[in-house]
């Protein structure tokens, strides 16, 4: 009996790496085994780097507060240790964009936290 050989589910394996591939340099855009090794390498960086992603954004976040936390006399420690204790519910995210964009608001919560 011939061997069956199923073509149309190959070819459509491959234009899919390929169409993944698309915009990559040289070979790595129109080889098989080189596209399929260059997506697979992305496809572990991209899901690697959507975790680190949310590291880097809150070192940028307490980085901001520090920054505005010490134009007002105050650590980054000392900052947030004070807000917890005045049940001042303001997330990273939120301080960090009043510290770089809005000053004065800032300034407002570190003056009611002092």
């Amino acid at each position: 009996m011939p061997r069956s050989v199923n073509s149309v589910a190959k070819r459509a394996r491959r234009k899919k790496i390929i169409k993944q591939a698309k915009g990559y340099f040289g070979r790595r855009k129109n080889v098989w085994t080189v596209a399929k090794n260059a997506v697979d390498r992305a496809m572990q960086y991209s899901y690697r780097d959507r975790k680190a992603k949310k590291r880097t954004f809150r070192a940028l976040w307490i980085t901001r507060i520090n920054a505005g936390a010490r134009e007002h006399g105050l650590s980054y420690s000392q900052f947030m240790g004070k807000l917890k204790a005045n049940d001042i519910e303001l997330n990273r995210k939120v301080l960090a964009d009043l510290a770089m964009n809005n000053p004065e608001a800032f300034k407002a919560v570190v003056e009611k936290v002092k």
